[in-house]
């Protein structure tokens, strides 16, 4: 298995990411900033949930791809325009909406989430980068 994702009993628990990952293929695949617009329509969710779930698919769309999917994922960067903690309930929902249909691992990998101001275009509520691995 090219990702191990662990969680030590020493770090702060629970979280919905493991705080550790080991890679050991050599193969890497980075998967640029994506965003909710659906490819195939051009349309963008108008709620954090649904764009946060369809960014997740575009991701996955891009692992895919390079042959890799969530399973391969070492890391995982989330960019939220004008964060703030209320937003997480939202945030997790959009999470939920995919995680069974993209098979993500549970708990996903390390993640950041970072609260931005704005993103290239005023509507886009949140964008996702990942890094996998791939023996």
């Amino acid at each position: 298995m090219p990702v191990q994702l662990l969680s030590p009993e020493s770090m702060l628990q629970p979280v919905p990411y493991a705080h550790v990952s080991v890679s050991t293929g050599s193969r890497h695949v980075h998967v640029a900033g994506q965003i909710g617009r659906d490819p195939d329509t051009g349309d963008l969710a108008d709620d954090l949930t649904g764009q946060v779930a369809q960014t997740l698919r575009n991701t996955a769309r891009g692992l895919a791809a390079a042959g890799a999917t969530f399973a391969d994922v070492v890391r995982l960067r989330f960019f939220v325009t004008r964060w703030s903690p209320e937003k997480m309930g939202e945030f997790m929902a959009g999470v939920d909406l995919v995680a069974r249909e993209l098979d993500l691992p549970q708990p996903m990998p390390p993640a950041s989430l970072i609260g931005v101001e704005i993103l290239f275009e005023a509507d886009v509520l949140v964008e996702v980068e990942a890094y996998a691995v791939l023996d």
